[in-house]
């Protein structure tokens, strides 16, 4: 059962970079989850990315790239949580590593059940 002010589902699982989430206690943790992505630069992207790297500038298509890496993770994880029957995860990291010439894109955090905060 959902702590009050939590609802139940994948796409209600709270994420959080702390360690905890405001206005709820970890009441249980359950578990690591992580997420992969592994993305590949096509040859215009690379192109227009050596371009932007010359003159300056920021790559929209790469920025692009990683928002659909981080999003397609973030997704990964609710999933895994929401399946361990969790509310919220959290020490959510992100890590980002060339692969050849691709990125690798991995997240982790800790899957956790919550009740409502209790006031000080």
């Amino acid at each position: 059962m959902s702590p009050r002010g939590l609802r139940s589902g994948r796409h209600s699982i709270q994420l959080s970079t702390t360690d905890s989430v405001a206005g709820f206690e970890v009441d249980e943790t359950l578990g690591i989850v992580t997420a992969e992505w592994v993305g590949g630069v096509n040859l215009f992207r690379d192109l227009f990315a050596a371009v932007r790297d010359m003159v300056g500038g920021r790559s929209d298509a790469l920025e692009s790239a990683l928002r659909e890496g981080r999003d397609s993770c973030l997704d990964e994880i609710r999933e895994e949580a929401n399946a361990l029957g969790a509310h919220a995860v959290v020490g959510v990291k992100f890590d980002y590593s060339p692969f050849g010439k691709m990125l690798l894109l991995a997240a982790s955090g800790t899957a956790v059940r919550l009740i409502a905060g209790r006031p000080r």
